[in-house]
């Protein structure tokens, strides 16, 4: 039961946590393909793995009843989703030294197109708040720590609900069969009473 509310609860502030970088990361995506530039492996990894993760997130708690019912499976997809945010963190871990001060000398910006040093020989818009460039990588990076984590947390409470259910679902199926067990046997002493009141 509590596994079950842990879940619920965790799952509802994954939603918290996937929105705010799925936004940020769409900004970074939206600026690239505009630019027909290809966008840099550690924003598109970690954009995809937002939006897989957030589609996941949404669909496992609104038909939650199913997600009882299959919770080993949910288990085992959360912990491929902490896996793939580890990769992502991993692919984005330089971010996390960047003095977002002084960005404007950051070797960051040679990969990031219309966002930085291409962007700033082309007069694009878009490279002209490098600070804010920098706290929107380290904003979803730092998300997707906090993702990271939570995929894990979800994947261990949705393996106890398995357990649970698998454990209630056994309980029914015993009972069930007692049930059963007891009207047979009462039908059976029944029709053998009848027949020894029988007399020619």
């Amino acid at each position: 039961m509590f596994s079950g509310l842990f879940f619920i609860c965790w799952r509802a502030g994954q939603l918290v946590t996937l929105i705010p970088p799925l936004g940020m990361l769409s900004w970074f995506i939206d600026g690239f393909v505009k630019a027909n530039m290809l966008t840099p492996t550690y924003i598109l990894v970690l954009f995809i793995v937002t939006v897989l993760a957030s589609v996941w997130a949404v669909e496992t708690l609104v038909r939650y009843n199913s997600t009882k019912r299959s919770a080993i499976f949910v288990s085992f997809v959360d912990i491929c989703f902490f896996g793939s945010f580890v990769a992502s963190v991993y692919l984005l871990r330089g971010i996390a030294v960047e003095n977002c001060n002084s960005f404007t000398r950051s070797q960051f910006l040679q990969s990031l197109g219309p966002f930085g040093f291409w962007g700033q020989r082309t007069n694009n818009p878009l490279s002209q708040d490098p600070t804010k460039v920098c706290s929107m990588l380290k904003a979803s990076f730092a998300f997707a720590i906090l993702n990271t984590m939570s995929f894990f947390f979800t994947a261990i409470f949705a393996y106890f609900l398995w357990q649970h259910e698998t454990k209630h679902q056994g309980e029914k199926r015993s009972r069930r069969h007692s049930h059963s067990s007891r009207r047979s046997q009462h039908r059976h002493r029944s029709s053998s009473g009848r027949r020894g009141d029988y007399h020619v």
